[in-house]
């Protein structure tokens, strides 16, 4: 499988809300930092029942914004919602030997755009 094939089945894996099937797309030694929180979760176990346990409305769905990929290395944008909480995140997935092995992921948070900025901007997209 190329690397962008093995991030699209990672993906596909956690709209099931199985968090241990998706984790087969993971590492032995896999590694997910969150820079915001400077959250590392280390192994492919620790990955799955940290998401088994997440608080939720309902299950977890996922929209694939774009996938950019260059050798082994693979980033996604991707829509996240449980119903009530709607999120977006930036991950850049490292594979290697038909796994994800490194993962760093970014869960910007909206805003609401300054005023000062009306004149030059509109404002598109979801809210």
């Amino acid at each position: 499988m190329t690397p962008k094939e093995v991030v699209l089945a990672y993906w596909k894996a956690l709209q099931s809300n199985d968090f241990i099937r998706g984790s087969e797309w993971l590492s032995e030694d896999f590694e997910l930092y969150w820079p915001q929180s400077s959250e590392l979760i280390a192994g492919r176990e620790n990955f799955a029942q940290l998401n088994s346990n997440y608080p939720t409305a309902g299950p977890w769905r996922y929209e694939i914004n774009s996938v950019i990929c260059e050798g082994n290395r693979v980033v996604t944008d991707v829509d996240v919602t449980d119903g009530t909480i709607s999120a977006r995140a930036i991950t850049f997935h490292t594979v290697e030997n038909d796994l994800i092995t490194r993962q760093t992921e970014f869960w910007p948070d909206r805003f609401d755009a300054p005023a000062w900025r009306r004149q030059w901007v509109r404002i598109v997209g979801k809210r």
